[in-house]
């Protein structure tokens, strides 16, 4: 009897050890921007949240900025280890498609609400915010009212801004650009340049070289100063209203065609939408969740500036000219 029970211990331990491998064996990799697996970002607390529910383990690989994000992929194509790619945005939607990298979500987007509306069968979007010039109150007490004080100003007063190569707000200040000067994006920028005080890869890098008192101004959004009030306590940083509007920004995710448990990456993008995963965004990726929350929004976001006019062009008209208007950015940063 003894050995019986014996044997019968032995077989439901080893079962259970089994099962508990294949739990551990159970993946998620999530390729993202530097930002979101950042000490203060959202990362750690989605991959808390997701792993008490799926049984899996989240991993992420991160690089600096969105648009990195599209050229890894680019790169490494078939052999990809990503199952989620989050971090691109609707600008890069289209071409994002044409790599032939991404499947149908197939998720219930019915509750998500962002200025414009949102549909597309193979992204979803997790957050949104409108582009703006956040400037130190300290140090700057007339910031720009229009992105045409802002190219026309004094080049004394600098900013730190994102290479539009490799970043999506540097992408979406080129497109609020272009949105309000047309064709005469590129004299703007010709005389802007003056103003930059250095081009960084990423938003981190900015904002980090803006908070250190390098420049008095930085392109972020609208969001950034709910950070300083709720973190920090202070009103210090603002975003300067534009009169002409602003550029908004939404942030997407999408299941790769290499995805090794498409059922458990469709789970992540429905979590995604979700109350649990709404709450965290705004005070960890500060930015506007695109559906309800668990939780109401903190008072500090509703201290914000709300755009009077959103420009969003299409991702196709994007993806047709993005090229030739990098160039164009580039030749009049260079002076030539």
């Amino acid at each position: 009897m003894r050995k019986a029970f014996i044997s019968l211990f032995a077989a439901v331990a080893a079962i259970a050890a089994s099962t508990g491998a294949r739990a551990e064996d159970k993946v998620l990799t999530v390729y993202t921007y530097e930002s979101f697996t950042g000490e203060w970002g959202p990362g750690a607390k989605v991959a808390e949240a997701f792993e008490k529910s799926c049984g899996c383990k989240v991993e992420y690989v991160s690089v600096a900025d969105g648009v990195e994000l599209l050229t890894r992929l680019k790169l490494e194509g078939a052999s990809s280890k990503a199952d989620i790619v989050l971090g691109l945005d609707t600008n890069l939607i289209a071409e994002a498609k044409a790599t032939g990298f991404f499947v149908p979500h197939g998720v219930d987007l019915s509750a998500v609400k962002v200025p414009g509306g949102f549909s597309d069968a193979d992204f979803v979007p997790y957050d949104y915010g409108h582009f703006a010039v956040v400037y130190d109150t300290q140090a700057m007490k007339e910031p720009p009212k229009s992105l045409k004080e802002l190219v026309e100003g004094d080049p004394s007063q600098k900013i730190v801004i994102e290479d539009p190569r490799t970043s999506t707000p540097g992408l979406g200040l080129l497109l609020w650009v272009k949105s309000v000067y047309g064709e005469e994006a590129g004299a703007a920028w010709a005389k802007l340049k003056d103003r930059v005080l250095t081009v960084t890869p990423g938003w981190s890098e900015a904002y980090g070289l803006f908070t250190k008192g390098e420049a008095p101004m930085v392109l972020s959004y609208t969001t950034s100063p709910a950070y300083h009030m709720i973190s920090e306590n202070t009103d210090r940083y603002q975003a300067a209203p534009f009169s002409e509007g602003h550029y908004i920004q939404i942030e997407v995710a999408g299941i790769t065609k290499s995805a090794k448990d498409p059922a458990l990456a469709r789970d992540f993008l429905s979590f995604v939408v979700g109350p649990q995963f709404q709450s965290i965004i705004p005070t960890t990726n500060w930015m506007m969740p695109v559906a309800e929350g668990q939780d109401a929004l903190p008072e500090a976001f509703s201290k914000l500036v709300v755009p009077e006019k959103t420009f969003l062009m299409s991702s196709d008209e994007v993806a047709a000219n993005r090229k030739a208007w990098i160039d164009e950015w580039i030749s009049a940063m260079s002076g030539k």
